[in-house]
């Protein structure tokens, strides 16, 4: 018997697309690792980066310390701001956020989300929202993330990106590989969790409160 046991991570994020309201949704490890891949999709296809030029990425100087390391790996440079934020920011110039403390019913929509909209118009096209389902966040499944987007061309990209640089749904021995991957595709058992927990939810819920964050940028290691 041929079971697909990928099937219930693939309805886990069509479900997280209907509560949501997102046109596409992609799973991931953790919220650091939607992160990691949104910023690097980003910069490779939607930012014009010059050549032998660390483009700089800002965020709140206090946040969660994964972050800026994300924006390293991405091949970006954090650079910090003070900034009072509730739920979710913005990766600017990027439009990328980290939602890790925000997820509620309809969220995905720019004028029920989105305090920035008036005040930083984004300059890309197309906006990625990372979420993160760890046992501490508001969906609370142990761990694992997703990314929410609007973008057709980019769904290809990081599902293969989160997939070791794969196709899903090919053995290796019958694959192409043309693209570096990560290994941060979603267990189905946690997505399993994630449907079960999803469907208990309320449509409002309020952000989490944040952490007492250090001041990131006082730290020698992103200076």
């Amino acid at each position: 018997m041929n079971i697909d046991a990928f099937k219930v991570v693939r309805d886990f994020e069509a479900a997280l697309c209907e509560y949501t309201g997102a046109p596409y949704c992609v799973t991931t490890t953790s919220c650091t690792m939607a992160l990691l891949l949104a910023v690097s999709y980003q910069l490779r296809h939607d930012w014009k980066v010059r050549a032998n030029v660390v483009p700089k990425i800002g965020i709140p100087k206090r946040t969660y310390v994964s972050v800026p390391m994300s924006i390293i790996h991405a091949g970006g440079r954090p650079v910090f701001r003070d900034e009072d934020w509730s739920g979710a920011y913005r990766l600017n110039p990027l439009t990328v956020y980290d939602s890790a403390r925000r997820f509620r019913k309809g969220m995905y929509s720019w004028s029920t989300s989105w305090s920035d909209k008036n005040e930083n118009a984004p300059s890309l096209d197309h906006e990625m929202v990372c979420l993160s389902f760890h046992w501490s966040k508001i969906l609370g499944v142990q761990q694992g993330g997703a990314i929410l987007h609007d973008d057709p061309r980019a769904d290809a990209w990081l599902r293969r990106a989160r997939f070791d640089g794969r196709t899903e749904g090919v053995a290796p021995k019958d694959d192409h590989f043309d693209m570096l991957g990560w290994h941060a595709y979603m267990a189905p058992e946690t997505a399993a969790a994630g449907l079960v927990r999803l469907a208990l939810l309320p449509d409002i819920i309020p952000d989490l409160p944040n952490d007492d964050y250090p001041d990131l940028s006082q730290m020698e290691i992103f200076k």
